[in-house]
């Protein structure tokens, strides 16, 4: 079972994301996010924020932890902390991009917190797909359009990408310089790991 985390971020492919979701996931709705709940067709387990964006709800038998409008963490980093200490160690991301960058920049980053401690996070929107690799090869399949490899801080060494048509043996990509955009996949699937450091793999649709 995972914990899925809805954002009040932009969300147009409904039927798409929806596609995401399955029977006995963990819901966990960040304020907005419950705009965004029922065309999803998903029913919150637990309802996060300071609500600010969307009213607090009136008490209808689920969780609803209230925070204060002044604090150092996002509604949606509070969120994803919460499902970490509640054991999911299989998180995804809704209407986590789109509207303000600031948020959208702070959701990515969440990726990276989530997998320094040990948990797989996955944002999905209209347009893509965002996840973290690091030592553990992590798979592209081939049939989308393109995928990005993006450092995000630091220094990422010992970079392998097998089965694209831009192929990388021991690597070394910088957050100064990003050369790993645009990559295709021409082999049934491509293999991406990174010795050291990690990097923020985007699949495009």
């Amino acid at each position: 079972m995972k914990c899925v985390l809805i954002g009040a971020g932009e969300i147009e492919n409904y039927p798409l994301l929806r596609g995401y979701i399955e029977s006995g996931d963990f819901v966990i709705c960040c304020d907005g996010g419950l705009d965004h709940a029922a065309r999803l067709q998903a029913s919150p387990s637990l309802i996060v924020g300071d609500f600010d964006s969307h009213e607090k709800p009136k008490d209808g038998g689920v969780e609803t932890i209230c925070l204060p409008c002044e604090k150092d963490d996002t509604d949606m980093a509070y969120a994803l902390k919460t499902a970490l200490a509640r054991g999911f160690d299989e998180l995804l991301l809704l209407g986590a991009t789109g509207g303000r960058l600031d948020h959208t920049l702070v959701n990515i980053s969440l990726l990276r917190y989530a997998a320094a401690r040990g948990a797989r996070a996955v944002i999905a929107d209209d347009l893509c797909e965002m996840e973290i690799v690091g030592k553990a090869p992590v798979f592209v399949p081939r049939g989308g359009a393109y995928f990005s490899l993006i450092n995000m801080g630091g220094i990422a060494r010992g970079v392998t990408v097998k089965g694209a048509k831009y192929p990388l043996s021991d690597a070394e990509i910088t957050s100064e310089y990003q050369y790993g955009v645009s990559n295709e996949v021409t082999a049934d699937k491509a293999e991406i790991s990174v010795k050291e450091g990690d990097l923020l793999l985007i699949k495009i649709r």
